[in-house]
């Protein structure tokens, strides 16, 4: 693929989620063998502050890119089209078109000699591979603006997702990351039988025997089958012994509010059948219209309780078009940029407690760049010594701590 795309000039910039990032390359590739020049932003709208980032970029990129065919995609230019389209040289292509050939084909031709005069922006050379197994979510989290614009949820073919892994193993991908809009809810009817994210994963382990480590991203704590996902990483040692659980709150009124449906026993006993031996990370919105200094203590309770070791803390952002937008009792940004503060602290806290305890012990390691790898437990390496290339998997004693990593020597 490398070899037919190595005339053309296609510039991909990505906002938002890993998915888009995955689907970015993938964009990239397909107009590769088509095009000689063209940039693709992939846009996001999770929060208005993703939106506006996504906005101010596009404008920078066409106006220091006047010659450029410029195709704009993702969830802001979904959601948001006229915006883009005002902006010169753009060709607006929303989600459900994006990964369709014929969108772009025939689109922004009419630029005399197309050159690209300045990207700034450095193609991240990946040590994991991203492969993407579902698409859109079926819930309706009072939030979210993300279903309106990635659709229902649709899970992929096994053997679309075989070959994808297959091919990232063949290109020498030591890890793979399974990803998704909602990824626990994967589930794909064959014949009388049904395959479920824990049976994904064990038929992938199964059937690729050159997967050194299989990593799951963001996946919904209320999904019944994540107690199998757990037992499989308890017994699996290529399955990566992390989760990172889309929590949102720690308080069960804000998240029966919100529209969630699990609950905080339900991540106590989860984090139970984990035994000590499984890390878990989370996703926690601070500032969620009622959330009063006492329902936010009861986060923080469970934060102390079960001990995640790395929180994504962001304010409440209303989304026009979403229920929350409009609920009494919103909370000021600042006190929600507090409660970031706070809760962030709080998990460093946690974080450091468990890479202390950690010192000493050997662990294997997937090698991304400069000598920074990453550890099971997706926490970073600095390993000493000798420069070690990108993608190698090798086994690393814990030495110290530097700030947020480790510090260790390859055995």
């Amino acid at each position: 693929m490398q070899a037919e795309n190595k005339k053309s000039n296609i510039k991909t910039l990505s906002f938002g989620c890993r998915l888009n990032a995955l689907e970015s390359e993938k964009i990239k590739n397909m107009l590769g063998q088509h095009m000689d020049v063209a940039i693709v932003v992939n846009t996001c709208a999770v929060t208005a502050e993703a939106e506006r980032q996504s906005g101010q970029a596009v404008r920078r990129i066409a106006r220091e890119n006047p010659n450029a065919p410029l195709f704009i995609t993702g969830c802001a230019a979904t959601r948001n089209p006229e915006l883009f389209a005002k902006i010169p040289n753009t060709v607006v292509i929303s989600n459900a078109d994006k990964m369709k050939l014929d969108s772009y084909l025939g689109r922004g031709n009419d630029i005399n000699n197309p050159q690209i005069a300045q990207f700034n922006q450095v193609d991240t050379k990946l040590s994991k591979q991203f492969v993407q197994i579902q698409n859109g979510c079926n819930h309706n989290c009072a939030y979210c603006i993300t279903r309106q614009l990635r659709g229902t949820a649709v899970s992929f073919e096994y053997i679309g997702i075989l070959a994808d892994v297959q091919r990232a193993v063949c290109d020498g991908f030591g890890e793979i990351v399974l990803t998704g809009v909602d990824l626990a809810s994967y589930v794909k009817k064959e014949g009388d039988s049904v395959c479920l994210i824990s049976d994904l994963c064990r038929r992938l382990l199964a059937d690729v025997p050159g997967i050194k480590r299989l990593r799951l991203s963001s996946v919904d704590p209320a999904v019944p089958d994540i107690d199998n996902v757990i037992d499989l990483i308890l017994n699996e040692p290529r399955m990566m012994p992390h989760l990172h659980f889309s929590m949102q709150s720690g308080s069960d009124t804000i998240l029966k509010s919100m529209g969630r449906r699990h609950t905080a026993q339900r991540v106590r006993n989860l984090v139970a059948r984990g035994m000590g031996k499984i890390t878990f990370s989370w996703d926690i919105i601070c500032g969620f219209p009622g959330e009063t200094d006492e329902l936010f203590q009861e986060t923080l309770d469970l934060v102390r309780e079960t001990r995640p070791i790395k929180i994504h803390a962001f304010p409440f952002s209303p989304r026009p078009g979403t229920p929350a937008a409009n609920m009494p009792n919103q909370v000021s940004r600042a006190i929600s940029k507090e409660r970031v503060r706070i809760i962030n602290d709080l998990a460093n806290q946690n974080r450091t407690e468990f890479m202390r305890g950690q010192i000493g012990k050997t662990v294997q390691v997937l090698v991304e760049e400069n000598n920074i790898a990453r550890c099971p437990h997706d926490i970073g390496v600095s390993v000493g010594g000798r420069p070690v290339a990108a993608r190698t998997i090798c086994d690393v004693k814990l030495t110290d701590i530097d700030g947020e990593n480790f510090v260790g020597i390859v055995i």
